[in-house]
């Protein structure tokens, strides 16, 4: 059985309506778990993927690199591979798969008529002997194949791990170019995985600090064309852009949206103190949430939208403290060593990743809501500034390299903290915000 989804949304290219996104197979028994213990990858296998040949052979290396990049399967090479079938619709021979010790086996079948492709795919629990859920069809523009193959190692991902997927998404960030005294620097939007980058602003003036909205519609960033940190919000589409807030003698920064869209919450400094600060996206109404003589930045909104997490210096170094939409006196979370900064909520609720800095160190880390089961999942130079990934299950964020001539790159981790891998940019990049998954 096969169900049918079309693919028709690219920035800049006509769109279509889109199909419900089909439910996935729930009955499957070959399953991986997510947990601190993976450390074996499942061996898959991806053989060529039958039709055009060009475009088949894109379309299945892209499967290929999203799969083997969560560092959770691992492929099974080309030449080991000796029951390949000579048609899409042929049977399976499920012991010549078991005698390569494949686990799971996926077979597709990529045509391309005029502008548009079709790529269908299977994929099978081979010591089961069966079909793991239905078969399914992407339809296309030839211009999104690389959408079509990040949808269906999506649907791979999520039958195998019982994990929502992430890689049909993007990230916003921060080019730079320049010493790190002169850097110029503008906000780009590209593929998840470093794919497709598009130029949102010129470098005539600095910006900083975008942020997606759930939808991904719109992005939220900081510039500094009135010479104060202001902040601004992008029409993704038109590239259009206009304030949200106005200069005078206040800076407004670290912008972020509420998971509906309503709210801004930001940090405002005016007579020398910061606090955080909500505003109304559709009216411009602002109000503080906090009201101390320290400095509070860097909120993030909890995914049900009623609270917030943010960094203060209160109890006398920065640490991360939650306080609700009516405000009143914030808990403090982290209680470790060192200085905590720039929380994000995890979109599954259940995290919240931050920077941590102990002594020369800095990490990325991840701590429950309550504070408790705080974990390092990096250690560098410098590394900061993590964004969740919609599955809530990988963190990227920038790692700066020493020395005067020291480059920003992205890099992305999982939970357990044992897969970390740079995003293949042939530029230098920082202030990373994963947008959600593509409609």
């Amino acid at each position: 059985m096969f169900r049918t989804l079309t693919i028709a949304l690219t920035l800049g290219l006509t769109a279509a309506p889109f199909a419900a996104p089909p439910a996935l197979a729930q009955d499957g028994p070959l399953r991986i778990e997510i947990t601190d213990g993976v450390v074996e990858p499942m061996p898959i296998a991806i053989p060529p993927f039958f039709g055009d040949d060009e475009v088949a052979r894109k379309v299945r290396d892209v499967v290929a690199a999203d799969l083997t990049g969560t560092g959770l399967f691992r492929e099974i090479p080309a030449d080991a591979q000796i029951a390949r079938p000579d048609a899409f619709t042929d049977a399976i021979a499920y012991e010549d798969w078991r005698a390569i010790n494949a686990q799971a086996l996926v077979t597709a079948e990529v045509m391309q008529e005029g502008e548009n492709i079709s790529v269908k795919f299977r994929m099978f629990d081979v010591f089961a002997g069966q079909p793991q859920g239905d078969g399914m069809q992407f339809d296309a523009r030839a211009g999104d194949w690389r959408r079509a193959a990040h949808k269906i190692a999506d649907q791979i991902y999520s039958r195998l791990t019982g994990e929502g997927p992430y890689f049909d998404s993007r990230v916003a960030f921060v080019q730079e170019t320049g010493p790190k005294n002169a850097r110029i620097k503008r906000i780009g939007v590209m593929d998840y995985d470093g794919a497709n980058p598009l130029w949102m602003t010129d470098s005539s003036s600095l910006v900083l600090a975008p942020q997606f909205s759930p939808d991904g519609k719109s992005l939220l960033y900081v510039s500094y064309d009135s010479g104060f940190p202001q902040i601004r919000v992008m029409d993704v589409a038109s590239v259009t852009s206009r304030p949200l807030t106005q200069g005078g003698d206040s800076m407004a920064f670290a912008p972020r949206y509420s998971p509906d869209g309503r709210w801004i919450v930001y940090s405002l400094e005016k007579g020398g103190n910061t606090d955080i600060y909500l505003m109304d996206a559709a009216t411009g109404a602002q109000r503080a949430l906090t009201a101390s003589p320290s400095i509070e930045t860097s909120p993030s909104f909890s995914p049900d939208g009623r609270r917030i997490v943010f960094e203060s210096d209160r109890s006398g170094t920065p640490q991360l403290y939650i306080v609700g939409l009516d405000g009143g006196e914030p808990t403090r979370i982290s209680f470790g060593q060192g200085r905590y900064g720039s929380p994000a909520w995890s979109p599954k609720g259940d995290m919240i990743a931050y920077t941590h800095q102990v002594g020369d160190k800095f990490h990325i880390g991840v701590m429950r809501t309550d504070g408790s089961d705080e974990k390092d999942l990096t250690e560098s130079f410098l590394d900061e500034g993590p964004t969740w990934a919609p599955n809530g299950r990988v963190v990227m964020f920038t790692r700066v390299a020493p020395g005067g001539n020291g480059q920003p790159r992205l890099h992305s981790v999982d939970i357990t903290g044992r897969n970390m891998r740079p995003l293949d940019l042939d530029f230098a990049a920082s202030d990373p915000s994963w947008g959600p998954l593509m409609p």
